[in-house]
């Protein structure tokens, strides 16, 4: 009967306990929602960043900056002096104003702000919409413990705690928000580059399929050192750290170049000179002298040669359709169709003629002499673009080197004989294709 009883008891105990758990799995969402209801992070401010047409960011120490956007949608700096602003910085500041949220409320009703720092707040940031509705944020001291910032909206009594990453977003000084770039045109506008350096004037223009060299002579560029030339030109930024001693640096210091862009945007100058301490320059469209990264004086301090094409060849990557290859008594004459190579009514492997083609492509000038050609012995014509290209190069061997010419054009190209020599190893190499299998 003990036994029996005890056994009711257990039953007993597992029945209350099974309930207990039941209860408890079934009210821990809704408690669970209730406690995160309640620590969701209270907004301080909610509205439209493409709404706002003035800011003004005012520090405890120094003079606010005030900014004001224009009719054509771009900001500018009104206060302390006039400046573009950078649009990249400015839209960060308004995105993270614009969703601002606290971590905590530390008072619903604050009496008194001078225990928060809020009497004399180390930045205010003042704000006004399309809709004449101004708004206010003042941020206080730091938390005891750190990590947060005291904050309060003008006509809103509570005293809110923000994080001070959230800080860092906001507190922007004047140089944050200048736009820094000394050349605004964007590069791939540009359609005219000059350089002026060392009593030298090489000018450039974009032609259909890259860049010509119009000075000192008509000849082709190297399309991506000019691009190069171009982008490190229109990315020239000012380092404001130094502005205080940029404007003497510049007179004393020696001259790299002056380089001037010209695109949709019109002309724009940049002068480039160097001392001890650094690149210094000057630019048509921003007031005053700036140091600049070291950078942009070595993309400047260049040399005709280095933005004069060294191939041979203009056809690139494309499939040529016709290859014409003399060497002596010896010739090639080859015509594509399709994927497949054929010579006098020949089908050829095509394997070996692409090495031929190859090694065409990959004739590359090491210098550009005044003279040395003599006597045409090799000449090679390579016709592409559908037959709309023509290119015919002459090699004339001058013991350990090759000078080449191209077809109508004065210059000469210095070849290493090894190009030449694998050039001519190719072609020697070119057989007929291989019997297809019945």
């Amino acid at each position: 009967m003990m036994k029996f009883r005890g056994l009711i008891i257990a039953v007993a105990v597992l029945l209350a306990l099974g309930g207990l758990l039941y209860w408890s799995n079934h009210h821990k969402p809704s408690e669970s929602a209730a406690a995160s209801s309640s620590a969701a992070p209270p907004a301080i401010l909610k509205f439209d960043s493409a709404t706002v047409t003035e800011l003004s960011l005012a520090h405890k120490a120094g003079e606010p900056v005030t900014l004001v956007k224009e009719k054509g949608g771009q900001w500018q700096i009104t206060a302390p002096q006039s400046y573009s602003a950078d649009e990249g910085a400015v839209s960060d500041l308004l995105a993270s104003l614009s969703s601002l949220n606290a971590d905590r409320v530390v008072e619903d009703k604050a009496a008194d702000l001078k225990p928060y720092g809020l009497d004399d707040p180390s930045l205010t940031l003042d704000l006004t919409t399309n809709d004449h509705k101004d708004r206010k944020l003042l941020l206080g001291d730091d938390t005891p413990a750190g990590g947060d910032v005291y904050a309060v909206l003008a006509g809103d009594p509570r005293v809110f705690t923000l994080a001070s990453y959230s800080k860092t977003s906001l507190d922007k000084s004047l140089n944050d928000l200048r736009d820094k770039r000394l050349i605004t045109v964007q590069p791939d506008q540009v359609n005219r580059v000059s350089l002026e350096k060392k009593g030298q004037t090489i000018e450039f223009t974009r032609a259909r399929d890259g860049w010509q060299i119009l000075k000192p002579s008509p000849m082709p560029a190297d399309a991506f050192a000019v691009d190069d030339l171009v982008s490190s030109v229109a990315g020239a930024h000012m380092d404001l750290s130094a502005n205080s001693r940029a404007a003497t640096a510049f007179a004393q210091a020696a001259p790299v170049a002056t380089v001037t862009l010209t695109g949709d945007q019109g002309t724009q100058t940049l002068t480039v000179r160097k001392n001890k301490d650094g690149d210094f320059a000057k630019s048509s469209i921003v007031d005053g002298t700036y140091k600049v990264d070291s950078s942009l004086g070595t993309a400047l301090d260049k040399s005709l040669d280095d933005f004069r094409d060294k191939k041979l060849f203009d056809f690139g990557f494309e499939d040529p359709g016709k290859i014409e290859l003399h060497d002596g008594a010896k010739a090639w004459f080859l015509t594509r169709s399709g994927s497949d190579w054929w010579s006098k009514g020949k089908k050829m492997d095509s394997a070996s003629v692409e090495s031929l083609v190859d090694a065409l492509r990959d004739l590359t000038a090491t210098g550009f002499p005044a003279s040395g050609f003599a006597h045409a012995d090799i000449a090679a014509t390579v016709t592409s673009s559908d037959g709309r290209r023509t290119e015919e190069v002459l090699f004339s061997n001058s013991g350990n080197r090759y000078i080449a010419k191209r077809e109508n054009e004065p210059s000469l190209y210095q070849l290493d004989a090894d190009s030449v020599s694998s050039l001519i190893s190719a072609a020697n190499s070119i057989k007929p294709a291989a019997p297809s299998a019945r």
